[in-house]
C-alpha cells in the first residue's frame, strides 16, 4: 500500500572540496584513505560512493511518515547500489527526494525498497541510489 510513495525532496547538499576529501580519506580504513587525485582540488570529483551522505539525508522522510511506523533504532541498512549519469562535483548543489519501491515482509521484518533521486537545483539528474532497509517491528505485548 505504501509502494509508488514519494516525499519532497531534502534540503540542496552543497559538494565542497572539504567534504570530498574528509570522505575520501575515511575510505580505505587502516590504509589511510583513497588517494586518488581525482578526489582532492578544486575540481574534484566524489568517489562513488559519496552519493550515500546525499541520499541518507532523505531517509528522514520515511521515519517522519506516522503511517509508515519505521523506527530508526529497528531499522539496519543493508543494501545499496548506484547508477550514475555523472559524477558528483565540488560545488554541485544536489537534492535527494525518495519514492518507496518495494515493501515486502518475512515474519517480524520489514524489507523495505527505496529510490533516491539526486539531481541540482538546475533539474539535472546526477545519480539514482537504491537502498533495502531491514526495518524489525516492535513486539506485540
Amino acid at each position: 500500500q505504501h509502494v509508488g510513495r514519494s516525499y519532497p525532496p531534502a534540503a540542496p547538499y552543497t559538494v565542497s572540496e572539504a567534504k570530498i576529501a574528509e570522505f575520501a580519506q575515511a575510505l580505505g580504513g587502516a590504509e589511510g584513505g583513497d588517494p586518488n587525485p581525482a578526489y582532492q582540488g578544486p575540481d574534484a570529483v566524489a568517489p562513488p560512493t559519496f552519493a550515500v551522505l546525499i541520499a541518507a539525508r532523505a531517509w528522514g522522510s520515511l521515519f517522519d511518515d506516522p503511517e509508515l511506523g519505521l523506527a530508526l533504532q529497528r531499522t539496519v541498512h543493508a543494501d545499496q547500489s548506484f547508477v550514475y549519469e555523472r559524477p558528483l562535483r565540488v560545488g554541485d548543489r544536489v537534492t535527494a527526494a525518495l519514492t518507496i519501491e518495494k515493501v515486502s515482509t518475512r515474519g517480524p521484518v520489514d524489507f523495505v525498497g527505496v529510490r533516491v533521486d539526486l539531481d541540482t537545483l538546475g533539474g539535472e539528474r546526477v545519480c539514482i541510489a537504491r537502498s533495502t532497509l531491514l526495518h524489525t517491528r516492535e513486539a506485540v505485548a
